[in-house]
């Protein structure tokens, strides 16, 4: 067996293991159709999904589409996505995010790539999450679970999310993208957290080359 074949059989126990310590893993975010979860993922960027989801349900009966979005008056905007932080900034890529779905996609999420890293506040991340949950397209999303559980795991040596997305994306068969990243999250949430991960209770700790290493990463 060539050392990729090898790595990447490890890889798909890992992910056996966590498929049966998170059965129930999946995008945390409360979403109705590709609109709302654009809106809320971008509302994640630096702030808890718990938080968010308190937060959508009156930003989503006051704007519940692109267009209403789009002609949101900044204060008023500003005032419903306070509590997310970085309010202001949030605010404004929701509004442009919208006018560029209005006047670009008829009001409508794109499915490609290219098409949603070009919308206001989306990176390739958030384009992940809206190509994986929604329109059921393999989609590797690299956030910081997913960064410092592959890095533990030995499955990357990069720092950069895109670079980090290449390797994870040679590494694991397509099919299992999205549910990699539901998994990998999951298990940072409760275990391999940042700064000290709780080894003792690892459900994959007998695969893991950096079990009991206490680091950041």
């Amino acid at each position: 067996m060539s050392k990729s074949a090898a790595a990447r059989k490890r890889a798909l126990e890992v992910l056996d293991i966590l498929r049966q310590s998170y059965p129930d893993a999946r995008c945390a975010l409360d979403y109705r159709n590709p609109f709302e979860l654009l809106v809320a993922t971008i509302l994640s960027a630096q702030c808890t999904d718990v938080r968010v989801n308190l937060v959508t349900p009156e930003l989503f009966s006051a704007y519940p589409d692109a267009p209403s979005l789009a002609g949101a008056e900044s204060e008023e905007l500003e005032a419903l996505v306070r509590t997310t932080g970085f309010y202001r900034n949030k605010a404004a890529n929701l509004r442009e995010c919208a006018r560029t779905l209005v006047s670009r996609h008829g009001g409508e999420v794109p499915e490609a790539m290219e098409d949603l890293v070009e919308l206001p506040g989306v990176g390739r991340k958030t384009a992940n999450v809206i190509r994986g949950n929604v329109f059921g397209k393999p989609a590797m999303v690299v956030d910081t679970h997913v960064k410092r559980i592959s890095y533990r795991l030995g499955w990357t040596k990069q720092t950069q999310p895109e670079k980090i997305e290449e390797e994870l994306c040679r590494l694991l068969p397509k099919e299992h993208w999205t549910e990699a990243g539901h998994l990998l999250i999951a298990h940072g949430r409760t275990l391999c957290k940042a700064p000290l991960p709780h080894c003792g209770r690892c459900p994959v700790l007998p695969l893991c080359p950096r079990a009991g290493v206490q680091r950041a990463l």
